[in-house]
């Protein structure tokens, strides 16, 4: 007897794909959604290439490199973020190939696509090595490389770790999401990979403009993580008022609007773009 949920088939839900399944993702993205828009435009996506776009949620990056002409392929552990996607990749008669699959194990061939990207999606995989191959494995030797991920030192990097006090700790020996923020990190995994490597911290300016409360009850409502931190405190008072005044405190920090509004919400992240190297390692 197990409490795992369960497919149609049988096959075990992964973990991560309950996570992200609650909630409704599109909201937060929609926040951010300058994040794939400068992304593609910084992997020089062009008509007619091969694009896998790895932990593709919503479709964020997907429809922008969609839209530039390129025959995209959207991957991601949680089909349910993917079918927002799809509606409007459908809507807007984009052609997109949308496919479930964890980035630890690609279910591509080698050297199958020119341009490998992922916006803040395979940062969250557990194991930062095999996903660094994996992203390698599947991009043309001459293809491009393109990321983003959330920093430590920013606002992305100060969210999680207020969550993290409020949650169980990973497994030992994991590794965080936000060490892909880490231009070191990020060059240990993917340098011997490269022939080029660039990282470069950007901002990315969220399409809010409300009070620090109103962002933080957006994200008690639709951000799976908040809500999974929240169903870890119920019927505890003393943890929930922890958390409201941890995330309030939060919110109130990353904004850098006038006391009056608009309130205004800056996120930084490290972007990084490399070509792939003739041979990996």
């Amino acid at each position: 007897m197990t409490d795992t949920p369960t497919t149609a088939s049988g096959r075990a839900v992964p973990a991560a794909q309950r996570l992200w399944a609650l909630g409704d993702y599109a909201h937060i993205a929609a926040l951010l959604s300058d994040l794939g828009r400068d992304l593609v435009a910084a992997a020089g996506i062009r008509p007619g290439q091969r694009v896998l776009d790895v932990g593709a949620g919503t479709g964020n990056a997907t429809l922008f490199a969609a839209r530039a002409g390129a025959e995209v392929t959207a991957i991601d552990v949680t089909p349910q973020l993917m079918e927002v996607g799809k509606r409007v990749a459908r809507a807007e008669h984009l052609r997109v190939r949308w496919i479930e699959g964890d980035v630890q194990a690609l279910p591509f061939d080698d050297g199958e696509f020119d341009v490998v990207m992922s916006c803040i999606g395979a940062m969250f995989a557990p194991d930062h090595l095999t996903t660094a191959r994996e992203l390698l494995r599947v991009c043309r030797p001459g293809g491009r490389l393109a990321m983003a991920n959330w920093i430590s030192g920013g606002a992305g990097g100060h969210f999680f770790r207020v969550l993290a006090r409020h949650t169980p700790p990973p497994p030992p020996g994991g590794r965080t999401p936000v060490e892909w923020g880490d231009p070191a990190h990020v060059a240990r995994l993917l340098g011997a990979g490269c022939a080029e490597l660039s990282t470069a911290t950007r901002p990315v300016v969220a399409r809010f403009d409300r009070s620090p409360q109103e962002l933080i009850a957006l994200y008690k409502a639709h951000f799976a993580p908040v809500i999974a931190a929240y169903a870890g405190t119920a019927g505890d008072a003393e943890r929930t008022a922890a958390l409201d005044a941890d995330l309030l405190a939060f919110a109130r920090a990353a904004d850098s609007g006038p006391a009056d509004g608009p309130h205004r919400y800056v996120f930084e992240y490290l972007q990084v773009t490399g070509v792939r190297a003739a041979r990996c390692p």
